[in-house]
Parts: structure tokens; sequence; C-alpha cells
């Protein structure tokens, strides 16, 4: 087995294409009748995220025998390798029962708690965002880096409201209001992964949400990262994989963390 990261992300980038065409295919014909509620108000899942995670776990099996995996519709096994999947089959599962994008496919790769590879394909514009350690990051074969931007004033920032905490929503909300005077705007698309994705490559200069789950921000924030970006939670330490909080962006960065937390408590 060929454990070169060079061998195995050209692999997953593969895969996640892969998945990326079976959940456009039912897009457009997607059945809103079989959609189920979760246990939080407005959390959906769709029986094309139960597949589309069969299909991922099986591929990504196939390219790792052995490795462990974390998946938001309950995949979840140890593993012999020290190799571990993050995945998230469908991210932005609201906006694909409606139909609205963006929503993607990610995936991101931890050996022995370090976090390896990340790939998040948006199905509806058909763009793949992938790296992996030692190598920069791509956006369908073209080399992309955070944005240049240094002020706040100048940035333009995306951020998301959780299903969860509502107690919170009110810091929330006056960060969001507090941003939205001091920045280009705040924008809400509604897919983590997605929004990752775009600081990555300079579309937007950051992003901020809070009770995350890892499979939400792994592989993006692995990206954020690569491209030469930032990524904390809102204390500005290294907790934002597991901590539920995540704040990244370019040069800004520190900036968009001190508005946070004039709020936060």
């Amino acid at each position: 087995m060929n454990n070169s990261l060079d061998h195995i992300g050209p692999l997953v980038v593969e895969t996640a294409r892969s998945i990326g065409a079976f959940i456009r295919h039912e897009a457009s014909a997607f059945d809103r009748s079989r959609i189920e509620q979760k246990s939080a108000f407005n959390n959906l899942v769709s029986y094309v995220d139960k597949e589309s995670e069969r299909r991922l776990v099986a591929g990504l099996s196939k390219i790792l025998p052995g490795s462990g995996f974390l998946a938001e519709e309950g995949t979840e096994q140890k593993g012999s390798t020290g190799y571990r999947w993050i995945i998230d089959p469908l991210d932005g599962t609201t906006n694909f029962t409606h139909g609205f994008p963006p929503y993607a496919v990610s995936i991101g790769l931890s050996f022995e708690d370090e976090l390896v590879l990340g790939v998040i394909y948006e199905v509806h514009a058909g763009e793949c965002f992938y790296s992996w350690k030692g190598a920069p990051v791509f956006c369908n074969e073209m080399e992309v880096k955070v944005a240049v931007t240094e002020t706040l004033s100048q940035s333009l920032l995306a951020t998301g409201f959780p299903y969860h905490h509502q107690d919170k929503m009110d810091m929330h909300l006056s960060i969001f209001k507090e941003l939205l005077y001091k920045t280009h705007g705040v924008r809400r698309p509604g897919s983590a992964a997605t929004d990752l994705a775009y600081v990555a490559c300079g579309r937007l200069d950051g992003f901020f949400e809070y009770n995350l789950s890892p499979w939400d921000v792994a592989a993006g924030g692995f990206l954020v990262k690569q491209a030469g970006g930032k990524v904390t939670d809102f204390s500005g330490g290294a907790g934002w994989l597991y901590g539920g909080q995540i704040c990244c962006g370019n040069a800004i960065h520190g900036d968009l963390l001190k508005t946070i937390n004039l709020f936060w408590k």
C-alpha cells in the first residue's frame, strides 16, 4: 500500500468528484418527501446524505485500508493505521434540499491527530479545492492562496448560524452587526466547508462560526492554513477542530478576532 500523500491526494480528489457527481444527479430530481428531521430544529438529513456517506466511506476505505472514520451521518471507527478520515458527505443539506447553492463534499484526513489533507468539492459550481501536507492549495488544478486584503474595513466575511446553543445567538448577532459596519459585508452562504474553501482561495477574507463539528471544518481549516491563512478558536488558540468555534482569515484575522471578543463571553 502506497501511503504517500502525493499518491493518496489525487485518489481522494477523484473520489470527491465522484460523490459530487452522484449528488448533482440526485439534485435534478430530488424527492423532498424523503427529508428527515434530526434532533435539532432545522437540522436536516436526506437519503442523499446517507448514500453519499456510504459511498464515500467505501471509496476512502479502499484508498487507505484500516483507516478510521469520523463522519456526520454516524460512521465512526477507530482504525488501525493512525489515519482517520473526518468527513461530511453533504455539507449544506438545507441548501441542497431547497435547490439553493452552495453545498459540498468535505474530506479531511489526519495522521496521528495531525491534519495532513483536505479536499472540498462544491457540487453546484463543480469546483474542487484540495491540498495535502507539503503541497499548495488548488482549485480545479489552479494554485490559489488567501487574499492580500490587509484591513478589516476592506474585507468580505462569511459566517453561519447554528442549530444549537440559541442562548448565544444574541452575542453572535451583535458580532454580525458590528462587522456589517466595519467591513464590505458579511455573507451567510449556508455551507461552512465552502466558506472555508472560499477563504483559502481568496474570495472571502475571513470566516467565523460557533457550534461547528469536526467534519464541518477539518478539510476547510486545513486548506486555509495551507493557503497562507490563520485558523484559531475564539480565544486565539488551536482548539478549532474539536472545540466548536472557528475564526480564520488572511491578514485581517487578528482584527476579526478582536471584534468577536468584544461581545463573545
